[in-house]
């Protein structure tokens, strides 16, 4: 049945509130991830623990990549949308017991919590956008993520800072509260109701075990540089992870509702869109997270001012997610925008690796437009084309897959790059960026795998 031009309005003007109450929620869950780098020292000396302070902003990455896999599961099994508001009902009171946390311990389990329940948050909203819009139009709705992520990333460390200058560090967590309250209100009237799978069975053991899994790659790549990669902690770590990694197949073979069907691991465009993801998210942390980073260190500005020399990567990214999720809407497109975005990364690096103190102020505005119109036009579209590559049944599996692979690619991109650029930041990063350059090639490559003409399914 032809829909009417009436009706096609009527249905995108109730996408639009469900759309800002996900988009407000994914903000959140981007910016808990940056907005406590700026605000760790104060955080240790108030709380007193210098000496395990990494485990604020790591705890919440393991939790939250631990759980991405079952929340994605949960989500085609029981309805997306209770699961949704139950997730982000307990960001907020994860992030209102942060704010209060009186010792460094409080602190880390309620950034575990909080983790969990970002975790949540993000795959489940992935998903709802599968629900609630056509295959056509989801690479287009996607994209506006993709710059929510882009943004957190500048807009984080600054709130940090500027909260914990002016007011105190406790609000970098207490201002999610009232913000989230408005996505919560709006989610539960606007977003579709839930459809239950009669009879779902969880797969404990499946969960138990990817879980397992992400948090020994998480902590391997947090920890590695602090530990020592070659320390008997990171070994066994190694070990216990190969072996973890082996058992998912078995074990999700025999599992009647598995959390990671096997389906998935057997599809091609889901495959390889994770790949990409991984890779691309390799790139887009060393640049979002180091970049500011040698402009304080090395071109001598403030925090504040750093941020507003990322603004052409910022309005890159922005602009590229855009363009590339209307591209997207034709299926044909699709493989020849992740092959270009994948190629721009390869130029944007190139031309990073050039850095050098006293380098242009033009050179440098140059440098970061190319680079963030390269970051910003692969990660969606991968989602968007694995997505579409899985029966409706599975959407949340899917989006969790390429998610954990996209948690796991952020983390070992700031591990490995923060390796390479060790102490002498002035002289390393431009190696750095030129080390990490033929992973991305490696991504354009697989790119190119994907098949020319993939089928949307629905």
């Amino acid at each position: 049945m032809t829909s009417t031009p009436e009706a096609s309005a009527k249905a995108k003007s109730s996408v639009r509130p469900a759309m800002a109450a996900l988009i407000l929620a994914v903000l959140l869950a981007a910016l808990d991830q940056t907005i406590v780098s700026t605000a760790l020292p104060r955080i240790a000396e108030d709380l007193g623990g210098f000496r395990d302070i990494a485990w604020i902003t790591a705890s919440y990455l393991l939790a939250s990549t631990a759980a991405t896999p079952l929340w994605g599961k949960l989500g085609d099994m029981l309805g997306r949308k209770p699961l949704y508001l139950v997730a982000t009902a307990a960001f907020l009171v994860a992030s209102a017991l942060c704010g209060l946390a009186q010792d460094l311990p409080q602190l880390v389990a309620a950034r575990a919590l909080q983790g969990v329940a970002g975790g949540g948050m993000i795959v489940l909203t992935f998903a709802l956008v599968g629900d609630i819009v056509e295959p056509a139009e989801r690479g287009r709705y996607q994209g506006r993520f993709g710059s929510v992520y882009g943004v957190a990333s500048i807009a984080g460390p600054l709130l940090g800072g500027l909260f914990t200058d002016q007011l105190s560090w406790r609000w970098a967590f207490l201002i999610n509260v009232p913000v989230g309250l408005v996505a919560v209100m709006i989610a539960a009237r606007t977003l579709p109701a839930a459809v239950r799978k009669s009879g779902a069975r969880i797969d404990y053991l499946g969960a138990l075990v990817l879980a397992g899994a992400a948090t020994t790659l998480v902590l391997i790549t947090s920890f590695g540089e602090r530990w020592g990669w070659t320390s008997p902690g990171i070994l066994a770590l190694a070990v216990a992870a190969i072996v973890l990694i082996a058992l998912v197949i078995p074990v999700e073979r025999r599992a009647k509702a598995p959390v990671l069907p096997l389906s998935m691991l057997t599809s091609r465009t889901v495959v390889i869109a994770s790949l990409i993801g991984f890779i691309a998210n390799v790139a887009m942390f060393a640049v979002l997270v180091y970049l500011p980073t040698w402009l304080q260190l090395v071109e001598g500005v403030s925090a504040t001012l750093s941020g507003v020399h990322m603004l052409p990567l910022v309005i890159g990214l922005v602009v590229s997610q855009s363009l590339a999720g209307r591209w997207v809407a034709n299926p044909a497109c699709l493989r020849g925008i992740l092959v270009t975005g994948m190629a721009l990364n390869i130029a944007g690096l190139l031309l990073l690796s050039t850095l050098a103190p006293g380098t242009a102020q033009i050179a440098l505005v140059a440098y970061f437009l190319v680079t963030g119109v390269a970051v910003g036009m692969v990660p969606m579209v991968a989602l968007t084309a694995a997505q579409n590559a899985v029966p409706a049944a599975n959407i949340g599996a899917a989006s969790a897959v390429v998610t954990f692979a996209r948690s796991i690619g952020a983390a070992f991109g700031v591990a490995v790059f923060g390796r390479l650029l060790g102490e002498d930041v002035a002289h390393n990063i431009g190696s750095a960026f030129l080390w990490i350059t033929p992973v991305v090639v490696l991504g354009t490559v697989l790119a190119m795998l994907l098949p020319k003409h993939p089928q949307a399914t629905v």
